[in-house]
């Protein structure tokens, strides 16, 4: 009886503690065989980057075939928590006019910064209608007969 009940005792701390594992999630660009920092500014060009690395994640708005970006992120998730992001990187490789490579600059996490987004509305003319107007406002708004006046095409005033 007493060997029994520390056994479920143990089955239980060990489910428990198992239980707080968080899980991790890799998103992004996943380092193969190259990582993006053995790049070489000056020796190695487009053709050999897209080859050790494959495509970028995403290219620079403006400057498209110069400016190359890796990134890749790992989040943890506990149990019924949002995922926090514990590790950022994201790896500029900037190229000259001749494809060679000028330059690779890696931004980790503490490089970000945080923007709180702004919840205000933007105010728009006119008035709020109620909901008693919204439901009866197209009642009377029918169609008038046709008059000799009428121009086929042409809208008329209401």
């Amino acid at each position: 009886m007493l060997r029994s009940k520390l056994l479920l005792a143990a089955l239980s701390a060990a489910a428990l503690t198992s239980a707080c594992a968080p899980v991790v999630g890799q998103n992004g660009f996943q380092a193969i065989d190259t990582k993006p920092t053995d790049i070489v500014a000056g020796t190695d060009t487009r053709e050999s980057v897209l080859t050790k690395l494959g495509s970028p994640s995403t290219t620079s708005t403006f400057e498209s075939d110069n400016v190359w970006y890796y990134m890749s992120q790992t989040t943890e998730k506990y149990t019924y928590n949002r995922p926090q992001v514990t590790q950022r990187t994201v790896t500029e490789i900037t190229f000259n006019d001749a494809g060679q490579v000028a330059g690779v600059r890696t931004l980790g996490l503490e490089d970000g910064d945080r923007l709180a987004m702004n919840s205000r509305e933007t105010p728009t003319r006119g008035r709020q209608l109620t909901i008693l107007e919204q439901l009866l406002g197209n009642v009377a708004r029918g169609q008038l007969p046709r008059t000799e006046e009428d121009v086929p095409g042409q809208r008329r005033p209401d």
